[in-house]
């Protein structure tokens, strides 16, 4: 099965592109060309940082595609899985280390695997909401142990609930015969 081959430059890079543009002007109108010009060098900066994490991010994908055969991603959390599917992917997400930089990446892949839209979208939800690395470092110490419990209590509802309404979503859109 093949994919569909994506454009390169379509109506979100081209909104993002024109978002940056009016910020850009904005920032030169208001504060001059030495602001804009530490502006330019700082997002610079970033780029050249984030761009070997997002080498790694997507290269952890591609290969997590690989060492998990396509049969035994469509039958865990394929379309077929059902409500079982949607707690392996949510558990998946828990357990999952790194940041965006690796997630999304790993949930694209998974999608090109053979897992639906559902499982995908439980799976970066939950990485989201209910990541353990988040508890540990973040809310623990500035929280407490109180909030945490409870906040664990009522999460793990949400990846499910996303899942389905996301498995929905692309059911209807299917039915109209539009290609996800």
């Amino acid at each position: 099965m093949r994919r569909p081959r994506r454009k390169p430059f379509d109506w979100s890079t081209a909104l993002i592109t024109a978002c940056m543009l009016t910020a850009a002007a904005v920032v030169y109108v208001r504060d001059g060309w030495d602001r804009f010009a530490a502006v330019f060098l700082g997002d610079v900066h970033i780029f050249v940082d984030i761009l070997p994490k997002m080498g790694a991010g997507c290269l952890i994908g591609v290969f997590s595609t690989l060492l998990i055969p396509r049969e035994m991603v469509a039958r865990l959390v394929g379309a077929e899985s059902g409500f079982r599917g949607l707690v392996i992917a949510t558990f998946a997400g828990v357990i999952m280390p790194g940041g965006p930089m690796t997630v999304y990446p790993v949930a694209g892949a998974f999608l090109v695997a053979g897992a639906d839209v559902g499982a995908a979208l439980a799976f970066v939800t939950s990485w989201t909401l209910l990541g353990y690395a988040r508890v540990l470092v973040w809310e623990l110490p500035f929280f407490g142990t109180n909030f945490v419990l409870w906040r664990m209590a009522v999460a793990p509802a949400f990846p499910i609930i996303v899942g389905l309404l996301g498995r929905y979503v692309a059911k209807a859109v299917a039915a109209r015969g539009v290609k996800i």
